[in-house]
C-alpha cells in the first residue's frame, strides 16, 4: 500500500475568526467573498477542492444567461422573470431570477473588469447574425431578443480567484466544511461559524464568523453512482450537496426537495455527455442527420419545420421571445415561451423508415460561423466539453469542417419530458437535486435562510438555475452577509458541539475495517432507485425510510477511512445519506402527481392539481422532521412588495 504522501495531523485544531465564512468557493462563492470583502469585513472561504477551478462553472462555460439589461437585449428583466416562473409552472424561486435578469450583466462588465473575456475582440466572428458588431458581444439561442450570450468562460475562475486574493480573501482550499454552529448568546439561535476538515492533512479547522454564505452546490450521486453501465453523475461528482445536509441539521428550511431526478440540460443526442449534438445547450442548433444523409428535423413550438440555422434561433411567428427551456423541456412549460426543439416524433419517423439510425452531428453542413461557434467556442468554453471533447476529439484528429460525430439515441427517448433524457430507468440516469427548479434553500428577499447569519447563493437555492444566477444571487448574498456581520456582535462557540463533531469525524478513521465510503454510496443509490424511482406511492416510500433508517443505524457506524482523502470521501456519502431521507420525506409530503417537478405517484396520479400548486417545505425540528407550505410567489406576497422592481429597489445592497 502507498503511503499517504502528506503529514498527517489528525486531531490538530485550528482556529479562525472571521466576521465572513463562505462556504463553497465556485461562482457564486467566489462572488458571495468578493462583494464581502469589498464592504471592508474580513472574509473567508472554506472550499473542498481548489477555488482557482472548482465549483460547476469552474472548468468553464459557454454562455451567460438573461442578461435582460445588456445594451442589446429587447427583453426587460419583468418580463423575462415572469416568462420563466410561468414557463415552471411557477415551482421556482423568482427572486434569483430576477436578481439574475436585473444584475446579470453588470456582474458580467464587472468580470470583464477582474480579465474576463466577454466579447469578440479579436472580430472572429464579424458578420455573425449571432454577434453585434458595435459592442462585439456574440449571442446564443434567440439572436433576435440577445438576452443570452456567448462567452469564454474559462477565463472567469481564475479571474474570480485573482480577485478574491487581491480583495484580502483568506482561502482554505482542499478544506470540507462538515458542520455548521449556533451560538445561543442571544434571544434566538444565530449562526456562530462551521467546522472543517483538510483532506490532505486530515486535520480541523473550526471558524467563527458573524455570518456565513453557503454556496455548496447540488447534490449529486443519490441514484447513480458505480451502477452497471458505470455513470456516476452529470455534475461534478464531489457535489454532494453538503451544505443542504448541514443546513437541514440545524432546522434551515428547504423545499422542492421532492423535485429529483434526471440531471437538467441534456438532449435526447448527448452522450457522452454534452459531447455531440445536443440540442438545447452547447451545441445548439446543430444540424444532425441519419445514416443516409437525411435531416431530422428541428421544429418550433407549433410543430412547424424549421430548415435553416436562422430559423432556429428566432422566435415562432407571433412569438416575442423564447426561452432557451424551451427546447429543454420539450413539451411541457408554457406555450408562450417553448422554443424550435428535435421532431417529437423521431421514432415515428423511424419506424416507418423515413429516418434510419445512426444519426450523426453534420457539423460541416453548417454556414462556417455557426460551426466555428458550436465546436471551437461553446464546446471549446463549457467546462463539459472543452477537456473530454474539444481536446480530446482534436488532439484525435477530428475536422469539424469534414468530419461528423455520431450522435447517440435511444428509443422512444423524445416522446414526452419523463423520456427527454432517454427511456430508461432511474437507476441508469444522471440525477440530481438542485439544480435548475429542483430543490434547496428557502430564502427571501436579502437571500437569508430562516435561520438568523445565515446566506446562501447559487444552487443550494431552491429554484436557482446556472452560473450568471449563480454569479449573481453570490454577488448579492456576500453585500446582504458583511451588513449584517458589520453590525452583529463576535458570536460564541459552543465547545461541546466541537467536540461532539471530532468524536464523529475521527471515529470513521478509528476503524481499520468495515464498510468503505464506494459501498455505502452504491447501496444508497440502490434503496433510492427502488424506493424513490420515477414512479413513487406511500408503501415504496415508507419501506425506502425503514432502509434508509437501518443503513443509519448499522451500515453507517461500520463505515471506515485509511486516510484524509478517504475520510472526505466518506463524509461526503453520509450527507448524502442524509439528502436521502429528506427526499424521502418530502416526497411522502407532496399528495400529487407533477409534470414540472417530473413528480410522478402513482397513488395520487392527477397531476398539478390547483391544490397542491404551492411550495411544500421540510425542515428538521430537534430530529423532528416538520412539513409546511408556502405559496406560489411568496416573494411577492406580504411582507414583500407586490412587484419585482419594488421589491428590487428596496432590498439591493447597491
Amino acid at each position: 500500500m502507498l503511503e499517504w504522501p502528506y503529514p498527517i495531523r489528525y486531531y490538530t485544531l485550528n482556529k479562525v475568526d472571521v466576521d465572513v465564512l463562505v462556504v463553497g468557493g465556485g461562482m457564486a462563492g467566489c462572488w458571495a467573498a468578493i462583494s464581502a470583502a469589498r464592504r471592508g469585513v474580513k472574509v473567508a472561504i472554506a472550499e473542498k477542492a481548489s477555488v482557482i477551478r472548482s465549483g460547476a462553472a469552474g472548468s468553464g462555460i459557454d454562455h451567460w444567461q438573461h442578461a435582460a439589461t445588456n445594451p442589446c437585449s429587447k427583453v426587460a428583466p419583468e418580463e423575462l422573470t415572469e416568462a420563466e416562473v410561468e414557463h415552471c409552472g411557477g415551482y421556482t424561486n423568482g427572486i434569483v431570477r430576477y436578481i439574475r435578469c436585473r444584475d446579470a450583466w453588470d456582474t458580467l462588465l464587472e468580470m470583464e473588469r477582474m480579465g474576463a473575456k466577454i466579447r469578440d475582440t479579436e472580430d472572429e466572428f464579424k458578420g455573425a447574425p449571432f454577434r453585434d458588431d458595435e459592442t462585439k458581444l456574440l449571442f446564443a439561442y434567440d439572436y433576435e431578443n440577445k438576452f443570452t450570450l456567448r462567452v469564454w468562460g474559462t477565463t472567469f475562475k481564475p479571474a474570480l480567484f485573482n480577485e478574491c486574493r487581491r480583495l484580502g480573501v483568506d482561502i482554505f482550499n482542499r478544506v470540507m466544511i462538515t458542520s455548521l454552529l449556533l451560538s445561543n448568546d442571544g434571544k434566538e439561535a444565530r449562526i456562530a461559524g462551521a467546522i472543517g476538515v483538510d483532506q490532505l492533512t486530515g486535520e480541523l479547522y473550526v471558524f467563527r464568523a458573524k455570518a456565513v454564505v453557503l454556496s455548496t452546490g447540488v447534490s449529486t450521486r443519490l441514484w447513480s453512482f458505480i451502477d452497471p453501465v458505470g455513470l456516476s453523475s452529470f455534475y461534478p461528482p464531489n457535489e454532494t450537496g453538503d451544505g443542504i445536509a448541514m443546513a437541514w441539521k440545524i432546522g434551515a428550511m428547504l423545499t422542492l426537495m421532492e423535485s429529483s431526478g434526471p440531471a437538467a440540460g441534456i438532449g435526447i443526442f448527448s452522450w457522452p455527455s454534452f459531447g455531440i449534438g445536443n440540442p438545447a445547450n452547447t451545441w445548439y442548433p446543430c444540424r444532425i442527420v441519419d445514416s443516409k444523409g437525411r435531416e431530422v428535423p428541428f421544429v418550433d413550438r407549433d410543430g412547424r419545420p424549421l430548415r435553416t440555422p436562422d430559423e432556429v434561433t428566432k422566435p415562432s411567428p407571433g412569438q416575442k421571445f423564447m426561452l432557451i427551456g424551451g427546447s429543454i423541456y420539450s413539451g411541457r412549460g408554457s406555450h408562450k415561451y417553448l422554443g424550435p426543439r428535435i421532431t417529437p416524433n423521431l421514432s415515428e419517423l423511424v419506424e416507418k423508415g423515413e429516418l434510419t439510425p445512426p444519426f450523426y452531428a453534420d457539423l460541416p453542413s453548417m454556414p462556417e460561423h455557426e460551426r466555428k461557434a458550436i465546436f471551437g467556442l461553446m464546446v471549446g468554453q463549457e467546462g463539459k466539453t472543452n477537456i473530454p471533447i474539444y481536446y480530446n476529439y482534436t488532439r484525435a484528429g477530428f475536422d469539424p469542417d469534414k468530419d461528423m460525430l455520431q450522435a447517440y439515441w435511444q428509443y422512444g427517448s423524445e416522446t414526452k419530458w419523463l423520456d427527454w433524457f432517454g427511456k430508461v430507468p432511474a437507476n441508469f440516469r444522471d440525477s440530481a437535486v438542485g439544480s435548475g427548479s429542483k430543490g434547496g434553500l428557502v430564502v427571501d428577499w436579502n437571500l437569508k435562510t430562516n435561520i438568523e447569519g445565515l446566506y446562501a447563493a447559487g444552487c443550494i437555492i431552491a429554484g436557482s438555475a446556472a452560473a450568471s444566477c449563480a454569479a449573481t444571487s453570490g454577488r448579492w448574498a456576500g453585500a446582504k452577509a458583511a451588513d449584517y456581520a458589520k453590525s452583529a456582535s463576535a458570536p460564541s462557540i459552543n465547545w461541546s458541539e466541537v467536540d461532539e463533531e471530532e468524536k464523529r469525524i475521527y471515529s470513521l478513521i478509528e476503524r481499520e475495517e468495515g464498510i468503505c465510503w464506494k459501498e455505502l454510496n452504491a447501496g444508497i443509490c440502490r434503496v433510492m432507485r427502488e424506493y424513490c424511482g420515477d414512479y413513487k406511492n406511500e408503501d415504496l416510500l415508507n419501506i425506502g425510510l425503514i432502509w434508509i433508517k437501518e443503513i443509519k443505524e448499522k451500515e453507517a457506524k461500520e463505515l471506515y477511512a485509511r486516510n484524509p482523502h478517504e475520510l472526505i470521501r466518506a463524509l461526503e456519502v453520509l450527507n448524502i445519506l442524509v439528502i436521502a431521507e429528506i427526499v424521502l420525506h418530502a416526497s411522502l409530503a407532496r399528495r400529487a402527481s407533477s409534470e414540472y417537478l417530473g413528480f410522478y405517484r402513482l397513488d395520487y396520479p392527477q397531476l398539478d392539481p390547483p391544490e397542491w400548486r404551492k411550495f411544500i417545505t421540510i425542515r428538521n425540528e430537534g430530529g423532528t422532521v416538520k412539513i409546511g407550505e408556502l405559496p406560489f410567489n411568496y416573494w411577492l406576497k406580504p411582507p414583500f412588495k407586490s412587484s419585482y422592481q419594488e421589491n428590487y429597489e428596496v432590498y439591493k445592497p447597491w
